[in-house]
């Protein structure tokens, strides 16, 4: 991920209902879910979502699919996991160490 990837990512995320929307299709996983089941699971009005997910999609944080007359949304996992790679790539200064279990860091 290149820097420009990363400062779209995270403006993306720098708002809470993107964020909920987000964590909520992470939850979700590979099934995804369509845009009625997460407006009425986190409350957010159709339209807001509409332009919420296009913001995301923007960023590849989600990618969309038509299924029949539905669209489904997923967390893009690559894209998030570049995200942190690149957020994490110098940790410890430069020593080896497994960023996903702060225990395994004796240098952070």
């Amino acid at each position: 991920m290149n820097e420009d990837q990363v400062v779209s990512a995270l403006s993306a995320l720098a708002h809470a209902q993107r964020l909920r929307v987000f964590r909520a299709l992470v939850v979700a996983g590979p099934a995804g879910l369509n845009p009625s089941v997460i407006a009425d699971q986190l409350g957010i009005a159709r339209s807001a979502l509409s332009f919420h997910l296009k913001e995301l999609a923007h960023a590849s944080l989600v990618s969309v699919e038509q299924q029949g007359r539905n669209l489904i949304y997923r967390a893009d996992f690559s894209s998030m996991t570049g995200l942190l790679g690149y957020l994490t790539e110098h940790c410890c200064q430069g020593a080896a160490c497994d960023a996903a279990n702060p225990d395994a860091c004796t240098t952070c």
